[in-house]
């Protein structure tokens, strides 16, 4: 018998808690600095954490395994429940420091942090960035809409037949002169707004983006407020909302859909800071027409942040098991030896090769999701003050960093949140049978997660409308020498790696090369700009038709955001007080460089001369492993300074305490009572076993002596 722990058994079962406990005591650094350098400070990181643990205490925003198991009607309960209990947050803290508890919010409940940002994010950051002062401060602080009071706010884009074409949306607003109002109309069910959050039960008000019309004349896509329920929470006449039902993940946020028939508004309605129509029915046009579309962007940014923290989240789950989890003695060991314990997942060197990369990726973008949010905020302040100062000088560099950061965002946005994607798939796959549980989390964190690939831009489509300017950049320093700015400023380049001679030098040719993450960068320029030259001289070719290149077009846009987040890495690494973290974030770095850049990418590298090819041969046989070794001794310190607690995490095969089958026994056990021994179904199931024969049912009319007696003639 052995000693009783948990549970009492009579022999020596798996101790998956005594491995991670090893790993832990190798520690070479501290997880709390490195922490800090995720968080971008310790001030931030310590703000996190003080709000987990205000989260983890608060019965009503505390996540466990139940959350596995809630109907799509208890997940809209939970979430509304939710977003009533963390008004009162909003209530006693700053507006940056609540969108970091949403961010946290993202990660164990990315619906109800959903069901929240559309009103605090897109239906504001719409009247930001198209409304007056005046009118930004009536909408978002008159009504207290931004402290979830008062009105609750969706943002009407997305049609039933146009998503990612926005400019030909065909829901109209009409300017009638005559009562100075504009006439909102969904003229048909294919201009019906759709998926539009909030809409089914919450929202009160609507950002609607719809045709201005006046005079007969169609001056394109616009943005109104446009009122949708009344103070007794009933719709307003012309208004039909309905419910799009059951999704893939996300059932926590009540999508909905809406139909206007001829509803009036005020002129002042209109979101006039670019766009103005007067009282006479004059039109003045905004000086760049994307301005209108700026309120993605903070939707964007923030699936930035996302990204990180849900690889982060994923790494740590496969990661965890992967320490606890054995399977299969060594090769060359004794099987009959007792005291040979089987294989740790971990040590495989094809786990290592993959798992480690989206650890490393989770890494890579911390940062990367730091500096766009920074440059974002920076951004929009800058170009309000030149828009409320009017000065003009000041709104056209406003509008330059706004295009600069239309790219970095989106490259971002596409680029990340398909990395994510990966991540939680490789990562459940990478925990065999026990992954494919609820309760590892890996099941509802993909179905939940996966929209991010299609909502405020399907991906591949952003990804064709980011490398468009890209390419444009580049027959601009070809055919006039220009020179670009901000974090594109490499393609300014361009003439001294393409052309005769010119394109057919590699820039990576040893392993240091590779390893030299300043080189790499360069050799990452190198190849965007050789294949970027090469799509425009495609593009010319076929008359200025960008879709013969549209492939390449989202290459491009990866290959561009990997080089953003590198960037900024090396920088952050370099320029961190806490020196003793480098080697690892460095090694890091270089992972994410050679395996799911240059490995991923190889084919590209080679075909741009970017790469010699004897090098490539060397990434899968001594680059990867090598570097995948040099990480082996520190994952589990990699992975705790993530700082995620067990309801963060909230998987049953992957607490701190590494304790993985009492874990999960007891989660199962808990959210299946045992005790309860009959289904509520039960009764079809005994129907079935106990049905009387066939004889039986046929009262015994074709056998015995009915049939004698029926068979007379």
């Amino acid at each position: 018998m052995s000693i009783s722990k948990n549970t009492v058994t009579t022999s020596p079962g798996p101790d998956p808690q005594t491995s991670l406990q090893k790993e832990r005591a190798k520690a070479a650094f501290d997880p709390v600095k490195m922490h800090y350098f995720l968080e971008g400070s310790k001030e931030r990181a310590e703000i996190i954490k003080t709000m987990t643990q205000q989260m983890e205490r608060d019965p009503i925003m505390v996540a466990d395994a139940s959350y596995y198991d809630l109907t799509k009607a208890q997940q809209r309960e939970l979430t509304a429940v939710r977003i009533n209990r963390i008004a009162r947050y909003l209530e006693t803290e700053s507006f940056d420091d609540f969108q970091r508890r949403l961010s946290l919010l993202g990660v164990f409940d990315p619906q109800t942090s959903t069901r929240i940002g559309v009103n605090l994010g897109l239906f504001i950051s719409c009247i930001r960035g198209n409304g007056t002062p005046e009118q930004l401060t009536y909408w978002a602080l008159n009504k207290e809409t931004v402290y979830i009071k008062g009105i609750y706010g969706c943002f009407g884009m997305t049609e039933m037949a146009h998503g990612s074409n926005v400019a030909g949306l065909e829901t109209t607003a009409t300017f009638d002169e005559e009562t100075d109002e504009f006439v909102i109309n969904t003229p048909h069910i294919g201009a019906t707004k759709w998926w539009i959050g909030g809409a089914a039960h919450s929202a009160t008000h609507c950002t609607v983006y719809a045709r201005l019309k006046v005079k007969g004349e169609d001056y394109g896509v616009k943005t109104f407020v446009v009122p949708l329920r009344d103070s007794n929470h009933d719709l307003n006449p012309g208004v039909t909302v309905g419910d799009i039902g059951a999704k893939m993940g996300r059932d926590g946020i009540d999508n909905g859909w809406i139909q206007f028939s001829n509803v009036r508004i005020p002129r002042f309605f209109m979101l006039q800071k670019w766009c103005k129509v007067s009282r006479e029915g004059e039109v003045t046009l905004p000086p760049l027409e994307q301005l209108s579309y700026s309120a993605l962007l903070g939707g964007r940014v923030t699936m930035c942040m996302d990204s990180f923290r849900m690889c982060a989240r994923m790494s740590t789950i496969a990661l965890r098991y992967a320490i606890g989890r054995r399977q299969f003695k060594p090769a060359n060991a004794d099987e009959d030896d007792p005291t040979v314990l089987e294989t740790q997942l971990i040590d495989y060197p094809l786990h290592q090769k993959r798992l480690f990369p989206y650890l490393a990726a989770s890494y890579v973008l911390s940062q990367g999701a730091l500096k766009i949010e920074r440059t974002i905020e920076s951004t929009l302040s800058g170009l309000d003050d030149a828009v409320e100062q009017d000065d003009y000088n000041g709104i056209m560099k406003g509008i330059d960093e706004m295009k600069s950061l239309f790219i970095d965002s989106g490259s971002m946005k596409s680029t990340c949140t398909w990395l994510a994607a990966e991540a939680i798939d490789q990562c459940r796959q990478a925990c065999g049978g026990h992954g494919y549980s609820s309760y590892s989390g890996f099941g509802k964190a993909y179905n939940d997660w996966v929209v991010q690939c299609t909502w405020e831009g399907d991906n591949n489509v952003l990804a064709v409308s980011i490398g468009k300017p890209l390419l444009k950049h580049v027959i601009a320093v070809i055919d006039n020498d220009k020179v670009v700015k901000g974090s594109s400023a490499f393609l300014s380049d361009t003439k001294q790696f393409v052309g005769e001679g010119k394109g057919d030098k590699p820039v990576l040719t040893t392993k240091d090369d590779i390893l030299d993450l300043k080189k790499f960068i360069r050799g990452l320029e190198v190849c965007i700009i050789r294949i970027t030259h090469q799509s425009a001289l495609t593009v010319k070719a076929q008359k200025g038709n960008f879709d013969f290149v549209g492939g390449d077009l989202v290459i491009i846009s990866k290959l561009k955001c990997y080089h953003y987040l590198l960037d900024e890495f090396v920088k952050q690494t370099e320029a961190t007080e806490h020196k003793d973290l480098q080697p690892y974030l460095l090694d890091l770095a270089r992972l994410f460089a050679a395996s799911l850049v240059l490995d991923r990418f190889s084919g590209t590298f080679l075909t741009y001369n970017v790469i010699s090819s004897s090098l490539v041969g060397k990434l899968s046989s001594e680059i990867i492993p090598d570097l995948n070794a040099a990480i082996r001794p520190h994952i589990a310190t990699l992975t705790d300074s993530f700082q995620q607690s067990d309801m963060i995490v909230n998987s049953a095969i992957a607490n701190y305490d590494g304790n993985i089958y009492e874990n999960y026994f007891k989660t199962v056990k808990q959210q299946n009572p045992p005790s309860i021994t009959k289904a509520p179904y039960s009764g079809a199931l005994e129907a079935m076993l106990n049905r009387p024969s066939l004889e039986a049912r046929d009262r015994f009319e074709k056998t015995g002596e009915a049939a004698f007696e029926l068979s007379k003639e």
